[in-house]
């Protein structure tokens, strides 16, 4: 599936594929790296970190140039609790 603007698909992709790559070699067997220490907590890779927000900015300047991030924030304010 291509992602909101064409040049985000290829990092989309780049994401996707670390992401399930970790999923499947390190989460589901129970050997992922822990991220605190002793606390062994469930931390996707700095690798895939790293594409995931190479990717969220790509998708976000993406948004702002189609003016899709005003209805995004229009639905945000609507979702905040009523006071």
């Amino acid at each position: 599936m291509a992602s909101l603007s064409p040049e985000c698909t290829p990092l989309k992709d780049a994401y996707y594929n670390c992401f399930n790559k970790w999923y499947a070699d390190e989460l589901l067997k129970g050997s992922f790296s822990s991220s605190t220490g002793s606390n062994k907590k469930a931390a996707v890779s700095n690798e895939c970190q790293d594409l995931f927000e190479k990717y969220k900015d790509c998708v976000w300047k993406a948004i702002k140039e189609k003016k899709i991030d005003a209805l995004i924030n229009e639905a945000r304010k609507d979702d905040q609790p009523k006071a």
